[in-house]
């Protein structure tokens, strides 16, 4: 099976912000996936995902295997920047190899300006959800995940925000990745923050995206757990106790009244 190679150009409608020009931003995005890799008898799938575009981020160069990210390209510094420090010392990959790719990218994405009728593109709205990374406990620290899905094109801003107020500690976030079933000209991300739960904050993702028509915000909170009179382990405790008692004191019925017919008459003496 031969590499699939897709390019295409999109023209967004507006900018993001009220305060950025009005003017046609231009992307093209290219997603190639490698066929699959027979590996002690099952399928695995490596893919590479790269795009450029005129606004920020101007590109991305990523590598990911069975959906998980192995590293990407950094196209400031230029250099591979490894999602584990393990990868790294097991395999490597030459950042120029992705920069050279990026930068034809970019010359076949001028080509296309110039060419371009500039006809504008429809701009996806993303989907959005939070929720916990771990099994919430009170008190307890966690990350709160934002995931965003399923949106065109790859221009977002995200902002945590605690009891209405903006968070800037604790926070991270992921590259622009394809979606799970590689569908052409849509992206996901996942923004991160860590917390310590409490029923005293509530917490919201706010996502920026010009297929919306205002700033998004998926509501989370902590829930109070009910606190019941007595455990499960409790109850199954007394029961448990209440049934061994049952069965001593049966027990010891049954054996004085077995010792009582069993008894010798002539042992009783004369009438």
């Amino acid at each position: 099976m031969p590499d699939k190679l897709r390019i295409g150009l999109f023209l967004p409608e507006k900018p993001l912000s009220r305060a950025s020009k009005t003017t046609d931003k231009i992307t093209v995005g290219l997603f190639r996936s490698l066929p699959n890799i027979r590996e002690r008898g099952s399928d695995h799938v490596s893919t590479y995902a790269l795009f450029v575009q005129t606004q920020k981020p101007t590109g991305e160069y990523m590598f990911e295997f069975d959906e998980d990210e192995m590293f990407y390209v950094d196209l400031d510094k230029k250099e591979t920047v490894w999602h584990l420090p393990e990868f790294g010392q097991a395999f490597s990959f030459e950042a120029q190899g992705g920069l050279s790719n990026i930068a034809i990218l970019k010359s076949n994405l001028k080509i296309m300006i110039e060419r371009s009728n500039h006809t504008q593109a429809t701009n996806e709205p993303p989907e959005v959800t939070v929720f916990p990374k771990e099994p919430v406990e009170l008190g307890q620290p966690n990350t709160l995940v934002c995931h965003i899905d399923n949106f065109f094109p790859p221009v977002l801003n995200v902002t945590w925000l605690r009891n209405g107020k903006t968070v800037t500690e604790g926070v991270g976030e992921s590259l622009f990745l394809p979606r799970t079933d590689y569908r052409l000209y849509a992206f996901q991300k996942f923004h991160y923050l860590t917390f310590v739960p409490s029923t005293e904050d509530v917490y919201d993702c706010k996502v920026e995206h010009w297929g919306l028509k205002e700033p998004f915000l998926k509501h989370w909170e902590a829930q109070e757990p009910i606190q019941l009179p007595e455990t499960t382990e409790t109850v199954v405790c007394i029961l448990g106790l209440a049934v061994g008692l049952v069965g001593i004191i049966t027990g010891t019925v049954l054996i004085i009244k077995a010792l009582h017919s069993s008894r010798d008459p002539r042992d009783m003496g004369p009438l």
